[in-house]
């Protein structure tokens, strides 16, 4: 799935309710409590699930992630914009526009 990295741009992201977390073996995996479904995240994953504890922009995300872990911006820009899209198709988050 290829999704258009301005996707997410000037936009904020933030976690969408109803979901119980927990560490195994260092993935994030989630329940839903309406649904009982399961995700697991994996650990990168699970690092941005982190950083949303607080509403965050794409920029906001992909610049934290450059600083902890060695990859190009673009190829940053491009991956966590991707997981977002697969994260909001799920309802794991919710994007707010912030021109409003």
């Amino acid at each position: 799935m290829t999704t258009p990295s301005g996707v997410f741009a000037g936009q904020t992201v933030i976690r969408a309710e109803g979901f119980l977390v927990s560490d195994m073996g260092g993935d994030k995996v989630m329940m839903s409590v309406s649904t009982g479904k399961y995700y697991n995240l994996g650990q990168t994953g699970g690092r941005i699930w982190e950083l949303l504890s607080e509403p965050s922009t794409l920029e906001g995300l992909v610049d934290e992630l450059c600083t902890e872990y060695e990859i190009d911006r673009e190829a940053c820009e491009r991956q966590v914009t991707a997981f977002l899209a697969q994260l909001t198709e799920q309802g794991l988050i919710q994007i707010r526009s912030d021109e409003a």
